[in-house]
Order: C-alpha cells, then structure tokens, then sequence
C-alpha cells in the first residue's frame, strides 16, 4: 500500500469515520477546554483545530460558515468564533498544546492532554430575563339548568 497523496494518520477507520472523529474531538476541546486522548489523535487534532481557530480569528461570514461546518455543533461554533477567538488574538499560531500524560491501563497506549495555550477566560453569561407569567384561564361561565 502506497502513501503518495495521503497526509495524516488513518487510525484505521474509513475516511468518514475519521473525519468524525476528527470533528468530534475538535468540538469537545472547544466545549470542555481540555481533552485527554491519544497522542496520535492528539497530533491529528492540533492540525485540524489550529485551522479552525485561525478561520475563527478572521471572523467574516465565509469563515464563521466554514468553522460552522467544522465543528459538529452550532453552539461550539459560537464559541469559538465569539468567546475564544478574540482572547487568542495576540498569536497567530501555536494556539494549542499537547502534554504526554500517562500509558492507558488497558492497552498500554500513550495518553495525552490537548488545551489551549492561554488561559481562557469565561465569559459572564447574559442574564436571564424572568420568565412572562402564564396567562390564567377564567373559569367558563356555568350553565342553569331550569
């Protein structure tokens, strides 16, 4: 089997299993800020969030359109493009980092932490406005029976 024009790991899935997963941990990284995974998942998800983040950084339609279409969930995509985006604004590469952490009991594989650089910093979340009242029904007008 030849490797001319493949770049990237394959993890031994389908291609559409891989974009999956691929898409999957760039979204919990966004989500939770920090993920344990494999090291090669790790290495394979730094290429592909880095993109992401620098899509994000730009901020214009198309990009936020693309970052949409990267990441499996609407709300992730927001994220990124208006909470974290903006706090990584001072580099223009390097955004995340990947620390060997510990050999997986089960296998013996090695784990790693992927997070991003900076510290993030949350952001305060819009207060909720109280909800309307629900409307009270007037009891229906009985009928005399004569």
């Amino acid at each position: 089997m030849h490797r001319h024009g493949y770049k990237g790991r394959k993890f031994g899935r389908e291609t559409d299993q891989r974009r999956a997963l691929v898409k999957g941990l760039a979204t919990s990284l966004v989500m939770e800020e920090r993920i344990e995974t494999t090291l090669p998942k790790a290495k394979e998800l730094v290429r592909y969030i880095e993109k992401l983040i620098t899509k994000a950084k730009r901020g214009d339609l198309a990009n936020r359109r693309q970052v949409i279409a990267g990441l499996s969930t609407q709300v992730a995509a927001f994220k990124l493009v208006d909470q974290i985006a903006p706090q990584l604004g001072g580099r223009t590469s390097g955004h995340v980092r990947v620390e060997r952490t510990r050999l997986r009991v089960g296998d013996g594989a090695q784990m790693a932490t992927v997070e991003f650089v900076d510290e993030l910093q949350s952001m305060p979340k819009a207060e909720a406005k109280p909800a309307a009242k629900p409307v009270a029904k007037k009891p229906a007008a009985k009928k005399e029976a004569k």
